[in-house]
């Protein structure tokens, strides 16, 4: 495990009509947050998430066409190829209230969001690919 003090926190909101992970990327670059803790709510005019298929180690990306609630995003910003990366979990609902989820990817379409980055301090962790899992992890000590 590695100590991280806490340092700076933004809160704001994301702009209509943006790709959720594109914008929470694009607050974090314009930051220089190379290590951070996310956390969101908010709607979509439409989403799209993704579930790791362990055995085939690949990611399935499933669609989720119309208006729904961002009832909960979680997730960190680490360093990948020298920049910051964001890897955040999505919990949706629908007009039904039904939820479902998966792996934040792109083409989640914000209707409206409210995003708290709070920025940790220290060397960043950085992401590098798992042979066991497949997935680019932090490194281990």
């Amino acid at each position: 495990m590695h100590e991280f003090k806490t340092g700076r926190e933004f809160v704001g909101r994301l702009p209509h009509g943006a790709d959720l992970l594109e914008a929470i990327t694009a607050q974090c670059r314009a930051r220089d947050i190379r290590m951070a803790r996310i956390s969101a709510i908010g709607a979509l005019t439409q989403a799209r998430v993704g579930y790791y298929e362990q055995d085939a180690k690949k990611y399935q990306e499933l669609d989720f066409p119309g208006h729904c609630e961002i009832l909960a995003l979680i997730g960190n910003v680490s360093v990948r190829d020298g920049a910051p990366a964001v890897h955040a979990h999505v919990t949706l609902a629908d007009d039904a209230g039904k939820a479902f989820g998966g792996h934040l990817v792109a083409g989640c379409r914000i209707f409206a969001c409210e995003l708290v980055i709070t920025e940790l301090t220290g060397d960043p962790l950085a992401r590098g690919f798992d042979e066991t899992t497949g997935l680019p992890l932090w490194s281990e000590d």
